[in-house]
């Protein structure tokens, strides 16, 4: 009778185990480069961290196609093991929880970049992942993630889009509101975001904006990777004055073995302030770099960076008009 019991206990258990069937990751990347930088006239040597971080995910099959999720990441520098990176706070980086299905994705808390940062800059920043010194210098982060409602739509036919609101709270004069969406067909690579959200001064007025509307293309043709952004920003800065500027990115890879072989370049517009032309304040970018993968999680890398800008420009420097370069070496390992 006890061993009955017992087995049609035991049967009870792994019933449900198959139903609810978790699976949690432990995640990270450490990318380290040894850098001689310049800022104008000043010169440094440094170690530079790009955006390392560990990271938990995981998944509980709910049955019936429903599946409950979770990430939560932490910003670090390895070489002085300091937190960096996202909002305050040791899971800064991103810490959302989710239900997705059928109908799509759900997710609440912090995103980190925005679904419209990842659908147009960040989707053809093949070198290092837009990160580091040679990280596109003339995105501008629009929009606050954190405090944030996602939806994401299934992929029907190639598309899939994502809308994102931002609560204000108590930090911020506005919501934040995000749409982006990605097309793939085979080597083509298509998507267009805007972000409309608060400027993010530290003391903004109560009438501040930010707005962006970007789209982005990639194309693969063999060994060859190109791709391209237009993005278009307006910031009004609640005191009666409105800021326009564009910027555009190229890129392209050229993979042979074990190597791959980058090259991009930027430009971000003159500033009309009111309708009226800002001169000189427009910058450009290029940046050449080279990666030897060692495997799929394990790369050395190299690169030279240098980011120019006219004299009512301070992209990337400490004074206006300087240009920023940087000559790098460094090593990036996935785990």
């Amino acid at each position: 009778m006890k061993r009955s019991i017992f087995l049609a206990a035991l049967a009870t258990l792994t019933s449900g185990a198959a139903l609810a069937q978790s699976s949690v990751t432990i995640y990270g990347r450490l990318n380290v480069s040894a850098e001689r930088q310049k800022d104008g006239d000043t010169t440094l040597n440094v170690l530079q961290n790009s955006s390392s971080r560990i990271g938990f995910k995981g998944t509980e099959d709910l049955g019936g196609g429903l599946k409950a999720s979770f990430l939560i990441e932490h910003g670090f520098n390895p070489d002085t093991g300091a937190a960096s990176g996202g909002a305050a706070g040791f899971w800064g980086r991103e810490s959302w929880v989710g239900l997705e299905g059928a109908f799509g994705k759900v997710r609440l808390g912090n995103m980190g970049p925005t679904a419209a940062y990842f659908a147009t800059a960040d989707y053809i920043s093949m070198h290092n992942h837009d990160t580091g010194t040679s990280s596109d210098a003339f995105y501008l982060y629009p929009g606050v993630v954190t405090n944030t409602i996602a939806y994401a739509t299934p992929t029907i036919a190639g598309f899939s889009g994502e809308a994102q609101f931002g609560l204000k709270e108590a930090s911020q004069t506005k919501n934040t509101f995000v749409l982006a969406a990605n097309y793939d067909a085979g080597p083509l690579h298509l998507g267009a975001g805007y972000v409309s959200a608060p400027t993010g001064l530290a003391t903004p007025p109560a009438s501040d904006s930010a707005k962006e509307f970007g789209v982005r293309a990639l194309y693969e043709m063999g060994a060859f990777t190109v791709g391209a952004y237009y993005i278009n920003n307006k910031i009004d800065d609640g005191a009666g004055n409105s800021l326009k500027r564009n910027a555009i990115r190229l890129s392209g890879m050229y993979a042979m073995g074990a190597s791959e072989f980058h090259a991009n370049f930027g430009k971000a517009s003159n500033f009309k302030a009111n309708g009226t032309t800002v001169d000189d304040s427009g910058a450009t970018q290029f940046t050449l770099g080279y990666n030897y993968n060692l495997s799929k999680r394990t790369k050395v890398y190299g690169f030279y960076t240098q980011v120019s800008n006219n004299d009512n420009a301070i992209y990337s420097v400490s004074n206006f008009g300087d240009k920023f370069s940087s000559l790098a070496v460094g090593v990036r390992h996935n785990f």
